[in-house]
């Protein structure tokens, strides 16, 4: 016998945010949200100042399990070089499934314009983090300037979310040549 974990109200409307979005932008309503969720919207109010909110929330909450599928382990013993490779490797991984929608951390920031946004503030966290771990990981590897490496591939890892996400492109052969180069060219080891 198996038995069934409910979720709380607030857990149902922090996936329901998570996956609505993911899939149809930061414009879905309200309505809609508490419907996936099983929830009124009085109770969604309870829970949440806004919807504002309840979206900033969710990006938060899915923030851990974002970095966890794309960033190698802290102590894995593989070289910064290597490291940086892993991230575009999941990111070529990940675009190949038929869900894919691009990073959604990049896909708020875009759809809602609004740097105060509290979501677009989490989004902006969230990719600064990986600004700082290429920065990081181009310092330990001996970049020749490791600000210029870090930039580099965040735009690579952007465009490359992005085009993927549209369906523009097919990431197979195509990012980790482009990393490659941009590793090379910066002396990284």
């Amino acid at each position: 016998m198996t038995t069934e974990v409910r979720l709380s109200p607030r857990e149902r409307l922090l996936e329901a945010a998570a996956t609505l979005t993911y899939r149809n932008g930061v414009g879905i309503g309200i309505e809609a949200l508490c419907k996936a969720a099983g929830v009124s919207k009085r109770s969604m109010y309870q829970l949440f100042e806004s919807k504002d909110e309840l979206l900033a929330a969710s990006l938060e909450e899915r923030s851990a399990a974002f970095v966890a599928k794309l960033l190698p382990a802290a102590d894995d013993g593989r070289s910064p070089r290597e490291r940086i490779l892993h991230v575009f490797e999941q990111v070529e991984l990940q675009a190949g499934a038929p869900e894919f929608r691009g990073c959604q951390y990049l896909a708020v920031q875009i759809e809602l314009k609004d740097q105060s946004h509290p979501a677009s503030q989490v989004a902006r966290r969230v990719k600064g983090n990986l600004l700082a771990f290429f920065r990081a990981e181009a310092e330990q590897g001996g970049a020749s300037d490791p600000d210029l490496l870090a930039r580099q591939l965040s735009v690579v890892f952007d465009g490359a979310s992005a085009r993927a996400g549209i369906g523009a492109d097919n990431l197979t052969g195509l990012i980790a040549p482009t990393v490659v180069t941009l590793l090379d060219a910066a002396g990284m080891r």
